[in-house]
């Protein structure tokens, strides 16, 4: 996988709509290439429709063909990318923001559904992973100015990687979901 980020067109957004698309990316972004009848296992769906949603990942450049595997009667599929932004800019083109609160709702559903899994594995941890994990929020007051510094600070910070870390038998994947907005119902909305 390419140690990139995609920052996808609102056409490609679209095919980023689904949560199973959601899910079915990050599966094969964290737990490496597989077959659609694989995924479909652990989707719970029918090969049919997991096909159906890899085309369609494909199609918009999220995944790839995995040449490396397959044997002619099994198509291996891996992420074409590390992780997927949506840049903080705004264009103001009605389109485009509605393709991407779209999206962002279906991340929603799936960053929960990590979420909830997380808290029901939490008493099966280790120790020392109980200790290295948080489940925390923090409302603070804000000017956008300084809220876009705090999450380019910390954007840098998560994407700076450890060598060492890498090769640590003791290192896995650790999940960190960041979301940051302003409190519900204070800007926008509400006409202020």
């Amino acid at each position: 996988m390419d140690l990139t980020s995609i920052t996808p067109t609102p056409e490609q957004l679209k095919a980023l709509t689904h949560p199973v698309r959601v899910r079915m990316l990050g599966m094969l972004r964290i737990d490496g290439p597989a077959t659609a009848t694989s995924l479909a296992a652990r989707l719970g769906l029918n090969s049919g429709a997991t096909s159906y949603h890899l085309r369609q990942l494909a199609q918009h450049g999220f995944i790839a063909d995995d040449a490396e595997r397959g044997n002619g009667r099994e198509r291996w599929w891996r992420a074409a990318h590390q992780s997927t932004t949506t840049g903080r800019e705004h264009d103001h083109d009605a389109e485009r923001e509605e393709t991407l609160d779209t999206y962002l709702q279906s991340v929603a559903v799936v960053m929960t559904e990590t979420l909830q899994r997380a808290v029901e594995e939490r008493p099966l941890l280790p120790e020392e992973w109980r200790a290295a994990s948080e489940f925390s929020d923090y409302v603070i007051r804000l000017t956008p100015a300084r809220a876009r510094r705090l999450l380019e600070t910390l954007s840098e910070t998560l994407q700076s990687t450890d060598e060492d870390d890498e090769a640590d038998s003791e290192a896995t994947e650790f999940v960190v979901q960041l979301t940051a907005f302003p409190y519900p119902g204070r800007v926008g909305g509400d006409g202020s």
